[in-house]
């Protein structure tokens, strides 16, 4: 079978290569390296030696699982058509490499694996720790919620290449305590350094690159620990109890839309001042992330995606949405952040209107305050005083003057009129459904006075006269 030979290139710079790797590198005639991006990928141009990098499927591809299939299919493929092949990954290829993981669940090829100097060794002489004796986990800052789940430590964290991955990772941490923690940069190269930073700033303090680690000593709560516990109960539902186990995304779709209007109720009964109903309130979003939960664990079941990849999903979304936050642009008004919030997702989603992705089912009322909002982003506005007074007093003209067969004629009228009120609620800072509910809950109050009235009067509604009826109506306002 065609083999591919796998050696790390160690944790720094060419004098950290063992003379097997350099001669294993030397005799293969066919070589890849993972990335040119390290200290020791030199080796290759100083001995005159071609080299084929995967550097440009980071480039094109979205996701790190996409980079590295592309890379298996490549080595797979050029190992089939030259029998024998080298690939060279930084450090050590059975630490913390998951291209290698990769590669090896792939069984068009065999797979040799030359062991290498890894950054732990570096780490470990540094910080002058026995892992062994110290109990460390080492984790890979890109799954640290999910793969640190529980921990307190001590953890050694890998791969913490950027700030997003320090955002991740800060996230994570309900409660870290006061302990620093330490940033491990650049092990073994000339401007190798080791720091110690605060946790909350973890991810405004600190440059990282390819080479940089977390050293965390203790934290005073294990990461995400309730989070965890819940995904536990959630995905142990799925398997024990007979509803859980028969739901799929579509059965689920009636009680998303439940829990989402029982929490409405909710947020309309807390009282912010007095802090009263803010139980309900905690309840309400509870079953709202049971749905959230239950939807990512019958995914996973499918292999589509997992609960982290939904919350790094929104994570990033929303740290790209708000440069004037996380990136480098100034301070903006709310009327310049929706009009940018509105154009970015245009560029990400590759949408040519404002008006793609807006969900038609939504309740008419939602709906037409979406569609005014969203034109009213492009600089149309739809809905202004002046259409207001003439939907109103076209709406009045065709209940004076209509035929009483005239359904589409005033079935138009109304909802335009609808809709100018709907825009005059959106410039005047009103969410138009609350108001429509805060309306329709005031005359259901009023109705039940009105019948109570009736009642204690004696009075029967139906058949008694219109002035009576209208009297009684009266006595409710």
């Amino acid at each position: 079978m065609a083999t591919v030979v796998v050696v790390g290139l160690g944790p720094a710079g060419p004098e950290l290569v063992t003379p097997q790797t350099s001669a294993i590198i030397a005799a293969t005639p066919v070589r890849f390296v993972r990335t040119l991006v390290h200290p020791a990928a030199s080796v290759f141009a100083d001995a005159g030696l071609e080299v084929t990098s995967f550097d440009d499927r980071y480039e094109a591809l979205a996701t790190f699982d996409d980079v590295y299939r592309a890379i298996t299919d490549a080595l797979v493929a050029a190992a089939i058509e030259h029998d024998r092949v080298l690939y060279a990954v930084p450090g050590s290829p059975r630490v913390l490499e998951r291209s290698v993981e990769h590669l090896l669940g792939d069984d068009r090829v065999d797979v040799e694996i030359v062991p290498a100097m890894s950054f732990l060794d570096l780490a470990w002489a540094r910080l002058g720790i026995d892992p062994v004796e110290a109990g460390v986990r080492l984790v890979d800052g890109h799954t640290f919620a999910v793969a640190a789940a529980g921990e307190r430590g001590p953890l050694l964290v890998a791969h913490c290449h950027n700030r997003r991955v320090l955002s991740d990772i800060k996230l994570s941490v309900d409660d870290p305590g006061d302990t620093p923690v330490t940033v491990i940069a650049r092990l073994g190269c000339p401007d190798e350094s080791i720091t110690t930073v605060s946790w909350a700033d973890l991810d405004r303090d600190v440059e990282p690159d390819h080479l940089t680690s977390l050293w965390i000593d203790r934290l005073a709560s294990p990461v995400a620990t309730e989070l965890v516990r819940f995904d536990e109960l959630v995905h142990r539902l799925r398997a024990e109890c007979p509803w859980d186990s028969s739901q799929t995304h579509r059965s689920l779709r009636r009680h998303l839309i439940e829990e989402a209007y029982e929490l409405v109720e909710a947020i309309d009964g807390h009282d912010p001042a007095t802090g009263d109903g803010a139980e309900h309130l905690e309840e309400e979003l509870g079953d709202l992330l049971f749905q959230v939960f239950l939807h990512a664990a019958i995914a996973a079941e499918h292999g589509w995606f997992e609960l982290a990849d939904v919350a790094r999903t929104v994570h990033d979304k929303l740290f790209d949405r708000h440069p004037h936050v996380f990136g480098d642009e100034g301070p903006a008004t709310i009327g310049e952040l929706t009009a940018s919030w509105e154009s970015r997702k245009m560029v990400e989603k590759d949408r040519s209107s404002v008006m793609d992705g807006v969900p038609s089912a939504l309740p008419a009322l939602a709906l037409g305050e979406k569609v005014v909002k969203k034109a009213a982003a492009v600089g149309v506005e739809v809905a202004s005083d002046e259409t207001l007074m003439a939907a109103l007093a076209a709406a009045a003209d065709i209940a004076l003057h209509a035929a009483p067969d005239d359904g589409i004629a005033v079935e138009q009228v109304v909802g335009r009129a609808l809709l100018d009120l709907v825009g005059l609620a959106r410039r005047r800072g009103v969410d138009p459904e609350m108001a429509m509910r805060s309306e329709a809950l005031a005359l259901m109050d009023r109705v039940r006075r009105f019948e109570l009235l009736a009642a204690e009067s004696d009075i029967d509604v139906i058949c008694a006269e219109p002035d009576v009826v209208a009297a009684l109506w009266r006595a409710t306002a």
